[in-house]
């Protein structure tokens, strides 16, 4: 018999701060995708939302946090601020590594933005525990002279459209020296707003998480 998803706000208190976030598991959830990212792009933007419920019907399970409170969010340097967001991040890792009903599930990360340089300095911290990464549209070279510490199997996607940022993912992507990949998505922008392009993103980000699962 399948077991039941089950969906939950729950709060995590970090640096004298309390944050909110969605945890959701499906009954046959084998692994837990941590979302990072701010409150620009936060846990009820419709881009992350999507990308979530998607992860769940293919089985992850996912928790989505905002790693900036809304007071902070408005000081738009905090989101380039990779040393906050990464010990935010860390301590949400280890929340999820400490909740009885997550504690048993592998971890990976996805992060969008500048916040997906803060999975890639977090992975370093917690080393194989982090199963693989995924950044959609980030900003890896904010944390460039880390990068060749990184072991997590890590998948950079970027737009087509946004050039920029390929070419700081093309400059983080030779710094890498784990198993890795970046793809490159037809037709799409920064956010992948075009039609179909977040569902190219899902696409690219499960088969990347599958193909890294330990189970």
């Amino acid at each position: 018999m399948k077991l039941k998803e089950t969906q939950e706000l729950v709060h995590i208190n970090i640096d004298g701060i309390r944050v909110q976030g969605i945890l959701t598991i499906p009954g046959d959830s084998q692994e837990i995708i941590i979302f990072s990212h701010a409150r620009g792009s936060g846990r009820l933007s419709p881009g992350n939302t999507y990308v979530a419920q998607k992860l769940n019907r293919n089985g992850f399970a996912t928790l989505l946090t905002d790693l900036l409170t809304e007071k902070e969010d408005w000081a738009i340097e905090n989101r380039f601020n990779t040393d906050l967001l990464t010990r935010r991040l860390i301590a949400i890792t280890k929340w999820v590594k400490n909740n009885p009903g997550t504690r048993k599930l592998p971890i990976a990360y996805f992060g969008a933005n500048t916040c997906a340089a803060s999975t890639l300095k977090a992975s370093i911290h917690f080393g194989s525990d982090i199963q693989a990464i995924v950044s959609r549209g980030g900003r890896p070279d904010l944390v460039y002279h880390d990068l060749d510490k990184v072991k997590s199997p890590t998948l950079l996607i970027i737009g087509r459209n946004d050039l920029d940022t390929i070419q700081l993912n093309s400059e983080a992507y030779a710094k890498l020296k784990c198993k890795k990949d970046m793809e490159i998505i037809p037709g799409a922008s920064h956010l992948f707003e075009e039609p179909g392009e977040m569902e190219e993103v899902v696409k690219l980000a499960a088969g990347w998480f599958l193909a890294y699962s330990p189970s």
